[in-house]
């Protein structure tokens, strides 16, 4: 099996190219620059620009499914956002289709629904929550779930596009704790979407104890989430004190992006 990953040299790349390598798997990394450091047996590199239809074909050819990282991963202005990350996607899919490629994996954004509060009730935030994006990022990622459903309904793709939320090897504030992942947890969760038949819109969250995020889709797929941050909770919670809950960086999805300006680079 060959799984062409993009955006392979950034960070969520970089943490998942070790935790997706399997015997009898060929990693094909993609990016406009190759990753630092050797190769890993099983891994191979094809440079690609994914405003490039061409290039975009070169990397697709033979691959079985594909894990997108790749576009803008922060607020930039709208031109640049459309580009890489609209236009970009869409190049991308087009080029799965043309080849065959049976699944697809989008790493969408939280921020596609950063606007979206804490339910009253105290329950979670329900999968597939309308899109409600923070900034041009966000919409971007709205669009990017929206190509991957005309794909699968037009054309059959499986696609499952991913909600992420804060993907490190440790929360670094009191926010993460509830929308952390693991690393190990998001290649989990990516391993689970490669092979879910049809169309998927799932939160990309651990398991945490102060999780306000549904995992009821992911579940469905296949995901369990074995981390959870309260367990290095303790030094953050010493050094930042308890969150207020009714503060929008807690409160909202999208943190303290839904009070910055839009467009503005983070």
């Amino acid at each position: 099996m060959r799984i062409l990953m993009t955006g392979a040299a950034g960070k969520v790349g970089t943490l998942l190219r070790p935790r997706l390598a399997r015997e009898g798997r060929a990693l094909r990394l993609s990016d406009l620059r190759r990753p630092e450091g050797a190769l890993a047996p099983g891994e191979e590199f094809a440079a690609a620009d994914l405003t490039d239809a061409d290039s975009t074909a070169a990397a697709m050819k033979d691959v079985d499914a594909v894990l997108h990282l790749g576009g803008q991963s922060r607020e930039h202005p709208w031109e640049h956002i459309v580009a890489h990350n609209i236009t970009g996607t869409q190049v991308l899919l087009e080029a799965a289709r043309r080849e065959g490629t049976g699944h697809v994996v989008l790493m969408g954004s939280h921020h596609a629904a950063g606007f979206h509060t804490r339910p009253a009730d105290g329950s979670v935030l329900e999968d597939y929550a309308f899109p409600r994006p923070d900034t041009f990022y966000g919409v971007s990622k709205v669009a990017m779930e929206a190509l991957g459903s005309l794909y699968h309904d037009r054309y059959g793709m499986n696609v499952t596009v991913v909600r992420l939320g804060t993907c490190n090897d440790g929360s670094g504030d009191t926010r993460g704790l509830a929308t952390w992942i693991s690393p190990d947890d998001l290649a989990r969760l990516v391993e689970a979407s490669l092979t879910a038949p049809g169309y998927h819109v799932v939160w990309g969250v651990s398991d945490n104890t102060r999780r306000w995020w549904s995992l009821e889709e992911a579940a469905a797929i296949g995901y369990e989430s074995r981390d959870d941050s309260e367990a290095h909770a303790g030094p953050v919670l010493a050094a930042q004190g308890e969150p207020d809950l009714t503060d929008p960086v807690h409160d909202r999805v999208g943190g303290m992006f839904t009070i910055r300006p839009v467009g503005e680079p983070w």
